[in-house]
Order: C-alpha cells, then structure tokens, then sequence
C-alpha cells in the first residue's frame, strides 16, 4: 500500500483533543481531509451516514428524527438543546477503551463548524478481544475473510450506497462498528484513501483502527503516534522558553509528555476538560482548556502529588480526563462552538468520575473576511517533529569523513565469567533454513518455501507466533511485492515475526531466486511473546505495512520458573527488523538538500535513527552487533567510504550520551543542572514516577561490568571518558549486497538486542589471533548472567579477515571453502568459551559431538555472511536446503568490510545459553 503524494483523507473524530489535532497534522503534511467519521452512543441521535452534512438541513433533520427529549435551538441547523430534565443515554459515559463517548451530544455540530461532511454510526457490540494487538475476527476463526479491500462484490441500494447488515456486528468486538461507518464514507466519497486517529501511546487503539483500514484498502494515519519523545518542533526565538522553565526539558533532550499540549496551544487548538477519573483531578478542573500553560501546570502538579498514572498521564493517555474541542484555527474551524456556563450539567458516577453532560449548544461562524485558501497560506497550521532527534542531527552536523578508518581494534583479554560452574548448555532456538536450486518461477519456488514452513509448523504442532524473527534474501529485489504476498499467507495472528529483506542477486547459486531463514521459539507461550507492529504512518518510525513487525521480544529460555508470562522481569531477547531511511510521515526517502544528489550520509543517520527508536521502544539497553547493508558499490573505495561513514555513525550513535554525561559536569547555564534533572520533581518527567526513572537507556552503560571510566590521567576530561569506551561499543560490519528495498541506500540490522538486563551483569571480551596465511580471526564475545543469576546467555561475532586485510591484498577469487573454514572458527569459539565459562567441552553444548574432539553443533553459527567472490560454497550452504534445525543460515554478498575499512571474507555469529537450577 505504497502511496505517495497528498492522500484523501477520513478523519476518526471523537470530539476529543488528540482526533482533531491528528486532522491539523494531515493538513500540514498536504492531505485532504475528505470527511469526518464518528461513532456514537446506541440510541443516540446522528447524522444520516448519506447526507452531507454541509446540506443545511442535515443537523435538522438528524435532530428531528430524534426522540422527543431533543429539539432544535433557535440556531435551526447550528445548535441543540435538550431538556433538562431528561434522563437516559445522556446521562451514562459508555467508559469504552476504545471509543470516547463523553461530550458526543455537541459532535453533529463540527459539520458545520469544519464545513466538512460528517457520517455517524452507532456503536454495536462489546469488547470481545481483550488483547493489546487486535485480530481480524475473520483471521481467528475457520470463516473465510471477506474481501474488503474494495467495494466491489458488497451489496448495493438502489442508490448505489453499500448495504451493511448491522446485525452481524451483534456479539461481535465493538472495534467492528468502525467498518460499516467507514464503508458508508468509502461509498460517498470513493476517492478515499486513509483514514486518521489520534492515538498517542495506545498500541490498543492504534491497532483496532490499522486492522479495520487494512482490510478496507485504507492508509492508517497516526501522526501523534509516540509525539511526546520526539524532537519538539522549533520554535521561534520570541517562544523560547525561560533556561529554567520546565517546558524547556523537551528542547533539552528531556521527556516532556506536555510539549505535545504546548503545541496544541501554539497551533490555536481549543480542547476543554469535560471529563476527570483520576484522584486529585476534581470538577475545578472540568471546562478548563487543556491545550493552555496554565492548566498543563495544574494538571502536572496534581499528578505529581497523587503519584501520577505514568507515562502519558498528562495527556489523558491512562483515562485520566477526556477533552471537547471548540476551536481551533481557521484552516479547520471556520465557527467556533459555543457552550454556555448554564448549558453544561455535572454528572457523577463511581469511582471519583465526573463528566459534564452538554445540554445545549451552537455554532459561531466566524468571519469571512479571508478566503479559506488565503486562511491556510497565512497559518502554519501546525509545527511538526524534526526529522533528526538531537543525538543524530548532532551526529550528522558533526559528521568529517575521510579516507581514515573508523578506529582501532583494542583487545579485551579473555577472562574466565566468576561463578559459572554448574551450568549446562540449554536448547537454543531453531535454524529452519529453505531455500530452492530448481529452474522454476519464483512465484513457485516461494511457494513451495511457503508450503514446507506450513508443513514443519504442522508436524511440530506450532502456531506462526513460535518464528520470531525471519531473514529473505532474494535475487531480484524487483521480484518482493509478489514474495510478499505468499509469504503474508503464513501468518493470520498480530505481531508477525520482525523480517529483514535483501538481494543478493548473482551471489546466489544458479537457479536459487529466493532463500528464506527463519528462528523458532518451539516453546514460546503466547503471552511470552511481545510485538512491536507499527502500520500508521507517523513522524516516529517507517510503518511496517504488511506481514513483519519493527519488534519481537520475548524471555531468554521461556518464563522463569513459577510465572508464565513475559513482562515477570526475565532477561529479553529482541529481534528487530531492518530498517531502511524512509521519512515516517510520507515513506519515501530522503530528497538530497544540495546539488552533488549524495544522501549517503542522511540515509545512514536517518535508518540508524529508525533502529534506535525501536529499541528504545522495546526497552534494549545493549547490541550484541548489527551489519548495515549497503546496495552494489561502484567500487571498493565507494564501498570503502561508505562503511567508514556507517561507522562513525555507529560509533557516534553511541557515544553520543556519554559526551553529554560527562559535559554535565560543567555549569550549564541553558538549563537545570544534572541533579536537578535527576532529582528535583519540577524538572523530571511529568508524572515523576517509578516507571520513568526505571526506563533504561540505549546504550544502557550501566549494564557493562567492571568498566573503568577513564584513566587516572585525563579523568577530568570528556575525551578520556569517551575514549576508554570505545572499545566497549558492539561490533559492527559492512555487507555490499545487489539491492534493497525501495532502492534504499542502506539497511540496518541489529542481530541481538537485549533488554531487562542488570546492573553490571554484561562481560564484553574482543581477541584477535593471527594465521599462517597472514589472516586474522577477530572474536567479540558479549556474555550476561540473567538478573536471578540462574542463565548466561553468550554472542560471539567472529570476523576473518582476507589476507593482509587490504582491498588491494587480497586471496584470489573462491580461494577458501566455507565449511572448512567455519570449521575452524567454531573450534575458536568452544575453546573461548571454555575459558570464560570455565566449563568442560561436553557441557557446552545440549548435544555432545558424537566423535571425541569434534565441534559440538552449538558451537555452528546461527548466521553467516561470506564474500562470495573468494569463499566457495555448496548450494545448501547458501541458499538453505539443509533442513537440520541447527542448520546455518549463509548470506552471501559482494564484500564485507570491518569498521576500520579492512576486507573480511566471513563473518559468523554464534550463539549459546546456559542454565542452571542453582541460584545465587
């Protein structure tokens, strides 16, 4: 669903802050809004789904249609009033997660405010899934979908309108009144291409509205998607905040939930508090417009004082008070919606909730001395997100790239882990690895791939959710649409596993279009597994449109002993999916802003960036490596460059935190000093509670064990810190492949990310040892003992070099044989590992080699790349037929490049756990 350029659009409104400003966000991003889309209370007056609401007998006729407890205002077409004495729906909130309900009496009336026509439909049913992601209804059972990614094949009237029989949303999730609402727009309007939403933090809203627009072939929108950590937008120099006023925190890289409510403010958004369910906020604060200094101020102290409600409390996010929008500025709001002291009536229900019940209102157009079109071209409607967050816009500023390498190898001596005895090697996760060498289509090679995925799930009875993570490396990349679409055929549940893609064109053996390697979790619980699936487009990461997610994390060695479900504080294994350099909020790339066309740079900033953010998302503190693909060089010293430019960047990505640490030891005269941002409540995140101060950073720091900042020497200064860090920061490689994705310049792809790890509980070991042919074996081992200190979990990255490690030195073409050769460096990972595990050969592996002195099969790597071009290969070794679950999955490519701009002819990382029953 690739659509560029401006897009038409239906905005979702609720009547609340965060829908209307979704629609100022579509409108800056040069969208059009085609119409407006609500869901209403059962029973309650609307708007008919066919009549326009510019019609300017709409709001009349809905209202007099209605029950007789409603009548018009003397504003016929412009206002309502009800009777105060009435008792019914008005007077109960459906308190639904997903819907806002609250203040819909006034919704009719932004027909006329907006001039934008306005469809409503009834909410039916009830929540049924009670799950964070949702399922298509139709997936979770033996029902055939139906085709709803056109209007074709559904029924008509005689008027050409859709017929939907609104006796099958009975018994049905209430997110499934949101399909006959929209189809009833669709029908009217069939230009309709999106729709939009307001969800900020809400993966349950979010999803429930990305599932219904899938299916109807509609764009989701999420514009405000994660807004409260992103870079705030610049402002001008008259509204830069005081040095020390707490709205600074976000400008100085601090979370600041409210700048979002600031931004509201600066766009003229008028949003009024019309309901609280929170302690401390009290019917004072009901009418008060949020989207002001003053009450974001209150709202902040208040939650403070009541310890909070968490990450977002001061939007609403946790339902701590709902909003009604009056106003806002005139490239939306052509009349201003009036509600009068003595027309809002007070509500109480249990709990500590009040609402305001709105028993009359009107429209006040305003005045019309400018044309809409001149309106919109004076007004910046509103201020969006920078692209680059202040790590990577410093990174990219500060960017000097030459033909120098990134840095130095430093060699970490090997050093036996304390209290490692009694472990034994526990099973890893499986390699499935398919690939096909037939002279047949590709679209037949795919499925039968597909099919024989199918036929392993079933002979092992597994669910989809059991594969975690998926590797496609292709031939063409031009072939990716269709391979897409049979590969989406495997996976009908939420969260599909995190998927990178690559071509590796003629690398691949003769006959072989496609290679797919999947891992499987066999024993993975369904509530073990926990997705990051992102389909709206937004200013935060690329949307992931399709059947893979940005993120699948899950327990290292399943649920500790006694739980059963993910989030119990077991050390996690994250799985992120390669990220290429689009801009979130349109998906294209990145047009170059001067005249050499060279975006390298932005590319390889922007996609880190996108990496960064998911990983933060899922809570990673540490990489264990990552490899950034880079499309078909013009040459070696293209190539060359490029790597040195990724690694900077990687290096900087880094780093970047720990300059900024130690600089705070100066006076900073911009703002608070660093314990008043650690410590004093007015300059912490908003809510000032636990669940901010534990959010680990990335890279997390603390993680790593016995680390001395600097030396004795230059202790005092920012470049001994970030010197002696250096050697700690997680290895990182160049792959040359044919294509990728979008024709993206780059690809990140961090293998491991690990997440819930403790204090001082990573070991990072990097040696080097030289061969008779003159190569050199680099191994980067990342060790970590489980927070209960009853797991090791052990990454190893090893790196051969080719000979002299010099582009223009190098061995002759397909002089080295990959099985030989990996061979021999899974013999160098056992005898390191029985170094620092300190554990006999036989305990290093679940299943003992059958010969004394052979390599036991844990010690194979989980995934290979090879310079196809001087490593031979059979075709199983690449393209993946070999169908033992300890199989390795081989990616072969153009060239491979270390950080320092040396030549590498393998890369293997390998992977063990180890467990025990002895606890510390």
């Amino acid at each position: 669903m690739a659509v560029d350029g401006p897009l038409s659009v239906i905005a979702l409104v609720s009547g609340g802050k965060d829908s209307f400003f979704s629609i100022l966000h579509c409108l800056a991003n040069g969208h059009r809004v085609v119409a407006l889309a609500n869901l209403h209370p059962p029973d309650h007056p609307h708007v008919s789904a066919t009549t326009p609401a510019s019609d300017p007998g709409a709001t009349e006729r809905s209202i007099a249609d209605a029950p007789a407890r409603l009548a018009l205002s003397t504003d016929t077409g412009h206002g309502f009033s009800s009777n105060p004495d009435s008792q019914g729906p008005d007077e109960t909130d459906l308190n639904s997660f997903m819907y806002q309900t609250v203040g819909h009496q006034v919704v009719p009336l932004y027909a006329t405010a907006t001039g934008l026509p306005l469809f409503r439909r009834a909410i039916t049913g009830t929540t049924l899934d009670h799950g964070i992601s949702y399922q298509d209804p139709a997936l979770s059972s033996s029902t055939p979908s139906p085709k709803l990614d056109s209007l074709d094949g559904l029924p008509t009237s005689d008027s050409g309108a859709v017929v939907v029989d609104e006796k099958r949303n009975r018994g049905e999730d209430e997110t499934e009144s949101l399909i006959p609402l929209l189809l009833s727009v669709i029908t009217a309007h069939p230009e309709a291409n999106a729709v939009c939403t307001g969800a900020i933090l809400s993966t349950y809203q979010r999803t429930r509205v990305e599932s219904v627009a899938l299916r109807l072939g509609l764009i989701p929108l999420g514009y405000l998607w994660q807004y409260p950590v992103l870079p705030a937008p610049l402002a001008s120099a008259e509204e830069t905040p005081r040095s020390h006023d707490p709205s600074s925190l976000h400008r100085l890289g601090l979370p600041d939930d409210a700048q979002l409510l600031r931004e509201m403010e600066s766009a003229g958004l008028e949003a009024r508090i019309v309901k609280v369910a929170s302690a401390g906020l009290d019917e004072d604060f009901l009418w008060e417009n949020v989207a002001s200094e003053r009450s974001i101020q209150r709202v902040k102290r208040v939650l403070r004082k009541f310890g909070g409600g968490g990450r977002g409390s001061v939007l609403g996010e946790g339902g701590e008070f709902e909003t009604l929008v009056v106003d806002g500025p005139s490239a939306l709001f052509k009349g201003r919606i009036v509600v009068k002291d003595d027309d809002r009536r007070l509500v109480r229900e249990g709990g500590g909730s009040l609402w305001l019940s709105i028993r009359k209102a009107c429209v006040e157009m305003k005045p019309q001395g400018q044309s809409s079109d001149e309106q919109t071209a004076g007004e910046s409607i509103v201020r969006t997100p920078a692209l680059l967050d202040n790590r990577f816009e410093d990174i990219l500023q500060a960017l000097h790239i030459d033909e120098q390498a990134s840095g130095g190898f430093q060699e970490v001596p090997l050093a036996p882990l304390p209290q490692s005895s009694g472990f034994v090697a526990s099973k890893l996760p499986e390699q499935w690895c398919l690939g096909r060498s037939q002279e047949r289509s590709i679209e037949n090679q795919t499925s039968e791939l597909v099919d024989a995925v199918h036929q392993r799930l079933r002979d092992q009875s597994l669910s989809a959710s059991a594969i975690t993570n998926t590797i496609i490396v292709l031939r063409h990349m031009s072939d990716f649409p269709l391979i897409n679409k049979l590969y989406g055929a495997l996976f009908r549940e939420p969260n599909p596993p995190a998927r990178v893609t690559i071509a590796s064109g003629d690398c691949l053996p003769q006959g072989s279009d496609i290679a797919i390697y999947l891992t499987v979790q066999p024993c993975l619980g369904q509530d073990d597994r926990q997705g990051l699936h992102v389909q709206s487009r937004s200013y935060w990461a690329p949307a992931n449109i399709g059947p893979y997610s940005q993120a699948i994390a899950f327990p290292l060695g399943g649920p500790p002993s006694g739980s059963s479900h993910a989030d119990n504080g077991a050390m996690k294994v994250t799985t992120i999916a390669g990220q290429i350099p689009l801009v979130p909020a349109s998906m294209v790339l990145p047009a170059s802003d001067d005249t050499s066309n060279d975006t390298t740079d932005l590319q390889i900033t922007l996609a880190l960036q996108h990496l960064w953010r998911i990983g933060t998302e899922m809570q990673v503190q540490w990489w264990t490596s990552a490899v950034a693909y880079f499309p078909r060089a013009s040459s070696s010293a293209d190539m060359k460059r490029k790597t040195n430019l990724a690694a900077h960047i990687w290096d900087a990505a880094h780093l970047w935190g720990l300059a900024a640490e130690a600089s705070e030891e100066d006076d900073d005269e911009t703002g608070p000093d660093l314990w008043d941002r650690k410590f004093n409540p007015q300059y912490m995140s908003l809510t000032g509670g636990d669940d901010d101060a534990a959010s680990p950073s990335l890279p997390d720091w603390d993680v790593l064990a016995s680390v001395q900042l600097a030396s004795e020497a230059d202790s005092d200064g920012v470049g001994g810190i970030v010197q002696s860090r250096r050697r700690y920061i997680p290895f990182m490689f160049a792959a040359e492949v044919d294509e990728l994705p979008r024709a993206a310049g780059v690809e990140w792809h961090a293998h491991v990310g690990l997440a819930k790890v403790g204090s001082s509980s990573v070991h990072t070991f990097a040696t080097t040892a030289g061969r008779n042919d003159g190569r050199r074996l680099e191994l980067h081992h990342v060790v970590v003992r489980s927070p209960t200190g009853g797991e090791i979990y052990v990454h190893t990255t090893a790196a051969l070099s080719l000979e002299g490690g010099n582009a223009d030195d190098v061995l002759p073409s397909s002089s080295l044989t990959f099985g030989p050769e990996i061979d021999a460096i899974s013999a160098e990972v056992i005898a390191a590992l029985e170094k620092v595990l300190g554990l006999p050969r036989e305990d290093l592996s679940p299943s003992p080699p059958q010969e004394p002195g052979s390599v036991p099969p844990a010690a194979r790597p989980y995934l290979a790349y090879i310079d196809a071009s001087h490593v031979s290969s059979s075709f199983s070794e690449v393209a993946g037929t070999a169908s033992s679950s300890s199989a390795s999955a081989v990616i072969p490519c153009y060239s491979l490049w270390n950080a320092r701009g040396a030549r590498l002819s393998i890369v293997a990382l390998f992977q063990s756990h180890y467990s025990t029953n002895i606890m510390e």
